[in-house]
């Protein structure tokens, strides 16, 4: 069983970089698909972004401003968010499966949350 830990969550302003970390005890990483969601006030968890052994996805409105990396040295996965906006507010959630299918979902083991927030 993995347990997973988020960190870097602060108030940034827009255009502004952050990196979160989802850090993991009690198992490896490198054996399960690791995904982000997130969620904003008053909104539904949404899906981020996702890797896995052989691929990276990533939701539309974050494609090329987030990046999604493993560091297999700390046993951590973090979620490079570049050029942020409003919408970008919410709690992140790292998750993960043991699976590489559908990485949008089937998640099983979730962190606590770290909480993003960018004024305009």
């Amino acid at each position: 069983q993995v347990n997973l830990v988020e960190s870097g969550g602060r108030v940034v302003q827009a255009g502004d970089s952050l990196t979160l970390t989802c850090d993991a005890n009690g198992d490896t990483l490198r054996r399960y698909s690791i995904g982000w969601f997130r969620q904003a006030p008053g909104k539904d968890r949404e899906f981020v972004a996702a890797i896995s052994w052989i691929t990276t996805v990533y939701e539309d409105s974050v494609k090329g401003r987030f990046t999604l990396s493993r560091d297999n040295d700390k046993n951590a996965v973090h979620l490079r968010m570049n050029n942020v906006i409003p919408e970008d507010t919410a709690i992140y959630y790292c998750a993960a499966k043991q699976d590489s299918y559908d990485l949008r979902s089937g998640y099983g083991y979730w962190g606590q949350g770290t909480l993003v927030t960018v004024s305009s």
